[in-house]
This record gives structure tokens, C-alpha cells and sequence, in this order.
């Protein structure tokens, strides 16, 4: 495995495209001014010793050496040695709710988006704990197994929308069922089932299925995203509103927080219940409950020893800058003999040409 110890030197590497253009404009500056002495031709004949391939090799070898020390800055290391190393903590599935409620605009910029935001900031402060993502609407699929590489999880966190599941609708009962089966069987606590929606339950008996997460030793926690006053739900061509969704008769569907039901579900696995704000505080209290819950071990395979390698890189640089200081602009005797018999007979036509 290679990391950097000093990651933020890298940045330096943006400035390589500014030293070849500079180059790149020095070399045409250079060329303008040879055109405005005289005849290219003739100046070459004046100068035969100065070779224009030379002097691009020493720019080509001024940029590898720049890249070379800007990363002996960065120090590249390299894992020698995995070791098993024990951690402790719990695992918690997220069920996202990615109906088309979700993307009601009451809670700024919507539901879904402040939802994103709120698991975002606690994988920020998760340690560790296993993570993974559910998503639900009509139907439930597992988005990301029970995980500790918390980048995987913002990676997947950041392709959820409301298109994932093609399935309308709100089936909170099926996505703790899912969960259920998706924590590791055999074990009756140590995990939490985190469920994130508007409360809307329109497919099954959420409550039901919550009673017996609890009796399986998961703790149910909601967050209900929106207002209980209700507002209309925004209809998307691509990225543009055209309207909002309307029901047959042409009247406009508003999506109202289902509080009560949501609270029923905390109340029946044993968990607790806020409501969103858009100060995305929620799942710290969520957080707190966790931490409060005793650990269990996990066992994972880490690189426990990293050897410097910047020495490697540094002395790259060294040898290319050395190169380049010893590498002359002039042409080697044989060319330079070689381009005076090519050059002289093209010059004595254009002298001999008549005016």
C-alpha cells in the first residue's frame, strides 16, 4: 500500500503546465526574434553550434526533475507489514427513504439532500463503528453492506436520488425487514437500525416490523424529515421543475410528516424519534445513544508499518537536474557538420536566385 505523508505538496504538480507553457512561450519569443534579425537560414549558418533539440531536452528534463522533487516533498510511503488489529464499536444500517416525497423542498434545499447531509456529518464522526445503506421506496435494496471504509460509504452515500428505486411508494417496514436480514446473523445486539423519512408508510405494517427488530436485538431510531403542514411535491424534467405533482382530478399533492407514526416505530424497537431540522444537529443525539451502547469487537487487517521512500524520488531529481546542468545547448560535431552541408547549398540558391 502507498501513501503520502505530506499530501498537500502535491498540489505543486498544478504548476508543471505553467512551467511548459512558459517554456513553450520562451521557445516562440525566441523564434520571433531570430525572424526579425534576418534570414533564419543565414543566422543558423552564423550560430551552427546551437541546437534547438538540445535546449527542448533540458526543458523536458527541468519538468521530470520539478515532478520528481515536488514528490520527495510529499514523502511516498510504502506498507511493509498488515497486522490483525482489534477495534471496537457497533454496526449500524442507514435506511434512506428515496420516495418522491423526499424531494419536497420544506427542509432546505430538500428532504433528501439535508438527509445526505446528516448521514455525511456523522460519518465524519463515526470511528469504529460498521456502517451500511438501505434505501426504500415502493420496494427496499441494500445500497452498501455493513462496512468500515466510511469513503466507500460517501461514495455510494453520493449517487442516491429518488431514481434508485423504480418502485413508488414508502415501504418503511420492508427496509427493517431488509436490515434485519442484513446485520450478521446469530448475534442479538451491537447493532442499530437508523431509519430516515417522511413517515409516509403507505405499503405495510411498519410498526409490526419494528417489534420484531427489537426481539432481534436492533435498535430502531427515526428522523422525520419535513413539515407535519405538509407542501407540494416538486415534478423534475432532468434538472429542471416543470410543476408539481398534481392527483387525477388535477388538485396538487401535498406531503405532510407523519410524526405519529414514526414516533410508534422508534417506540416499538426500543429507539427514539426527532424530527429535522434544517440545522442538521439530528443525528447527533443519534450518536450519543450509540456511543452509549456497549461495543463489540471487530477485527480487521491494517498496514501497521510504513518505510519513507522519499529518498528515491529526491535523488531522481537530483541526477535529472545534474543531467540537464551538463548537457550543453551546443551541437554534437558530427550534426553540426552534417546541418552546415545541408543548410549552405539552400542558402548559395537563394543568394544565386535573380531579384
Amino acid at each position: 500500500m502507498i501513501r503520502f505523508a505530506h499530501p498537500e505538496y502535491l498540489y505543486a504538480l498544478a504548476l508543471l503546465p505553467v512551467m511548459l507553457a512558459s517554456f513553450v512561450w520562451a521557445n516562440i519569443a525566441r523564434r520571433r526574434a531570430m525572424q526579425q534579425l534576418g534570414n533564419p537560414d543565414i543566422l543558423r549558418t552564423l550560430i551552427p553550434s546551437l541546437s534547438p533539440g538540445k535546449r527542448g531536452m533540458k526543458s523536458v528534463l527541468i519538468l521530470l526533475a520539478s515532478a520528481f522533487l515536488v514528490l520527495g516533498l510529499a514523502n511516498p510511503q510504502i506498507g511493509t507489514r498488515m497486522e490483525e488489529v482489534k477495534r471496537e464499536g457497533v454496526d449500524i444500517f442507514i435506511a434512506l427513504d428515496v420516495s418522491a416525497s423526499m424531494k419536497a423542498e420544506d427542509i432546505k434545499p430538500n428532504r433528501l439532500e439535508n438527509a445526505k447531509r446528516q448521514i455525511a456529518l456523522l460519518l465524519d464522526k463515526l470511528q469504529n463503528d460498521r456502517i451500511g445503506l438501505i434505501v426504500f421506496a415502493g420496494e427496499s435494496y441494500l445500497q452498501l453492506p455493513l462496512t468500515a471504509d466510511y469513503d466507500a460509504a460517501r461514495l455510494f452515500l453520493s449517487t442516491i436520488d429518488v431514481d434508485v428505486v423504480p418502485v413508488p411508494g414508502t415501504a418503511i417496514g420492508s427496509a427493517i425487514r431488509l436490515a434485519m436480514t442484513s446485520f450478521v446473523e446469530g448475534e442479538k445486539k451491537h447493532r442499530v437500525l437508523i431509519v430516515i423519512t417522511d413517515g409516509e408508510n403507505h405499503e405495510d405494517d411498519a410498526i409490526a416490523a419494528a417489534k420484531d427488530a427489537a426481539t432481534d436485538g436492533i435498535v430502531v431510531h427515526t428522523i422525520g424529515m419535513g413539515s407535519p403542514l405538509g407542501t407540494p411535491i416538486p415534478v423534475y424534467n432532468g434538472n429542471i421543475q416543470i410543476g408539481y405533482k398534481q392527483d387525477s382530478q388535477g388538485n396538487t399533492v401535498l406531503t405532510k410528516l407523519d410524526e405519529t407514526t414514526l414516533q410508534q416505530i422508534a417506540g416499538a424497537g426500543n429507539g427514539k424519534y426527532v424530527r429535522a431540522t434544517s440545522q442538521q444537529h439530528e443525528l447527533d443525539s443519534m450518536l450519543k445513544e450509540i456511543e452509549s451502547m456497549e461495543k463489540k469487537e471487530f477485527g480487521s487487517r491494517v498496514f501497521t508499518e510504513f518505510e519513507d521512500r522519499f529518498q528515491y524520488a529526491l535523488l531522481i531529481a537530483l541526477f535529472l537536474t545534474a543531467l540537464e546542468f551538463f548537457i550543453s545547448e551546443r551541437s554534437n560535431p558530427v550534426f553540426q557538420r552534417w546541418r552546415e552541408l545541408m543548410i549552405r547549398p539552400s542558402v548559395s540558391r537563394k543568394e544565386s536566385s535573380p531579384a
